[in-house]
């Protein structure tokens, strides 16, 4: 969330002539941006699901068919509001082909649904999907983009499935996702049973080291495929190196997390706000375009975009202080879908139970 606020204010207050500083910030950083988001998704997702699933087993309450409504609802929530985003973006751009815009928002929505089916595969099923996901999408890629803007099937399959490649096409970005699935998998085996304390040599056995090892064979190849477009915004190379590092990096900090060497409970408590409202911050920081547009420098911005993260995140403190989960976006479509999706669970099982009691 840190960098998608930093690399968006970059962007919007360099000025025309400093925008070098942006594309050298872009190249280095850019690994943590939509592709990092959508693999922690990725795993919030499957861990969210085995607790669900778990609870379904053993809740009267609580249905395999209440999870699903649920799942769905949230996913739906979360689509109409990217729309709405888009519709948004595409009104103050006068551009209504906007509407439909790969935003971060509108992937995560498709990446839910996508992945349902998902679920119920192995790890290896995934990470193979994943993979040939991406050279497939390379291929359909390649061939569409000579249809680009033409009125036929194929401009109409472009435009659906690549309109913006600037920002996060589905088909390309949905591999984060499911190997996030499969890394939220492995963490939920390891810390299913919360009173038993993990192991150091399972954990490195059946984590750290494979994450380690598939991170530095997907940005060798990153690197030497198309070396140096490994740094160039979502190149082909760019993924498999970007995901590489994805790997590493949340295999090293968990790694060190797990040894002790950190405590998130005290230390990182200014972080937690940005990610408790995530999906807040992201609708809300776009009120920040217009503050100091295309008006700062190289040497000077960093000092603007500091105090403003650091003004957001003392915000973000006093209103979680004063409101918790009432000011969280994301909080309340959670919300809603389990009201929703447990009427409607409720609603049938009275009408199946009705003539079985009038009999």
């Amino acid at each position: 969330m840190l960098h998608m606020i930093v690399g968006h204010l970059t962007e919007w207050y360099l000025t025309q002539e400093s925008m070098w500083f942006f594309d050298i910030y872009r190249g280095i950083a850019d690994p943590l941006g939509s592709g990092a988001f959508l693999f922690i998704s990725g795993a919030s997702a499957i861990l969210s699901y085995r607790g669900r699933t778990k609870k379904a087993e053993i809740s009267k309450s609580y249905s395999r068919k209440t999870l699903r409504n649920e799942y769905f609802l949230r996913a739906f929530f979360i689509l109409m509001i990217s729309l709405l985003y888009n519709t948004f973006v595409a009104i103050m751009f006068n551009d209504l082909s906007l509407i439909w815009n790969w935003t971060i928002l509108l992937t995560i929505s498709f990446s839910l649904i996508m992945i349902w089916p998902l679920f119920k595969t192995s790890k290896l099923f995934r990470i193979c999907f994943g993979m040939s996901l991406l050279f497939l999408n390379q291929l359909l890629l390649s061939f569409l983009l000579g249809y680009v803007g033409q009125n036929n099937l194929f401009g109409v399959m472009y435009y659906a499935l690549y309109n913006n490649l600037e920002l996060d096409p589905i088909l390309s970005f949905f591999t984060f996702f499911v190997i996030g699935t499969v890394i939220g998998d492995v963490l939920y085996e390891l810390y299913k049973d919360d009173n038993k304390m993990v192991d150091r040599e399972v954990f490195k056995r059946n984590f750290l080291i494979p994450s380690l090892i598939l991170g530095v064979i997907l940005i060798v190849f990153g690197v030497i495929f198309q070396f140096p477009n490994f740094l160039h915004h979502r190149t082909f190379s760019w993924f498999f190196y970007s995901l590489g590092l994805e790997l590493i990096i949340f295999a090293f900090i968990l790694g060190i997390e797990e040894i002790g060497m950190l405590n998130t409970q005290k230390s990182y408590r200014f972080l937690y706000y940005f990610s408790y409202y995530s999906f807040t911050v992201y609708l809300l920081h776009n009120l920040l375009y217009f503050l100091f547009l295309d008006s700062l420098y190289s040497f000077n911005i960093w000092i603007y975009i500091s105090t403003i993260i650091l003004l957001m995140g003392f915000a973000l403190r006093c209103i979680y202080n004063k409101w918790g989960s009432n000011f969280s976006i994301k909080a309340q479509i959670s919300r809603l879908s389990h009201l929703i999706a447990t009427i409607q669970c409720s609603e049938a099982t009275s009408i199946e139970i009705k003539p079985k009691d009038s009999y």
